[in-house]
C-alpha cells in the first residue's frame, strides 16, 4: 500500500523541514500542492531539497517546475486540467465519482478517489461515499491498486482501506498532525 502525503495549499515556514521529515520516514510519494502560494514559494521548498527527494515529488500547480527540477510527475485537477503535449512522464489525476475512475483508470498511474471520509484539512467537507458504496465498488474492481484513498484518512482507517484493496492511502490533514509523523514509522512498516 503506497503511503503518499500533499501538503497543506499556504506556503509555511516549516514546509521543507517536514517534506524532508516525510522523507527520511520512508513515504512513497509527496504531492507539492500549493495553489495559494505563488511559484517562487514553490521554487524556494524545491531548491532546499535533495534530487532524490525531489524524485518522490508530484506537482500540483505549477507543471513547469517538474521539467526545471525533474520531479517524479504532474499532477490533473482543476488547477491543471490537462497535460503538456510533450509529457511522458508519471501522471495522477484526482476522481470524485466511481465513473471518473473508470473513464481515467488507463490514462494514469494512480488515481486519487476522494472524499473516503470527513476531511480532516478542509471544513464541511463530508464523505461522498457509504461503506456499502466502497465495498460494492472494490467487489467490482474499480478500487484497486491504481486507486487512493484520499479525504478524512488517518492511521486507524488504514486496515479498512486495505481490506477494500484500495492501492494507497493519501493524506493531507493527517499528515501534518505531528503525532502522526511520529507514529509514521509503524505505518510504513506495515506497508
Amino acid at each position: 500500500m503506497k503511503i503518499i502525503a500533499i501538503t497543506t495549499p499556504t506556503a509555511m515556514p516549516e514546509d521543507v523541514c517536514l517534506i524532508q521529515s516525510l522523507m527520511d520516514k520512508g513515504i512513497d510519494m509527496l504531492h507539492l500542492r500549493k495553489p495559494d502560494a505563488n511559484i517562487d514559494a514553490c521554487r524556494k521548498i524545491l531548491d532546499a531539497l535533495t534530487s532524490e527527494q525531489r524524485s518522490k515529488i508530484i506537482i500540483h500547480d505549477y507543471p513547469e517546475l517538474y521539467y526545471n527540477y525533474s520531479l517524479k510527475g504532474i499532477h490533473i485537477n482543476k488547477n491543471i486540467p490537462s497535460l503538456p503535449d510533450d509529457y511522458k512522464g508519471f501522471k495522477t489525476r484526482s476522481c470524485h465519482s466511481f465513473d471518473e475512475l473508470a473513464k481515467y483508470k488507463n490514462d494514469y498511474d494512480y488515481l486519487f478517489l476522494s472524499p473516503i471520509f470527513d476531511s480532516i484539512s478542509k471544513n464541511g467537507y463530508k464523505s461522498a461515499y457509504t461503506d456499502e458504496d466502497l465495498h460494492k465498488a472494490s467487489g467490482l474492481g474499480i478500487i484497486d491498486d491504481k486507486v487512493i484513498a484520499l479525504g478524512g484518512a488517518t492511521l486507524d482507517k488504514i486496515e479498512y482501506l486495505r481490506k477494500l484493496h484500495f492501492g494507497g492511502v493519501a493524506m493531507i490533514g493527517g499528515i501534518y498532525n505531528m503525532q502522526l509523523l511520529q507514529k509514521l514509522d509503524h505505518l510504513i512498516a506495515y506497508k
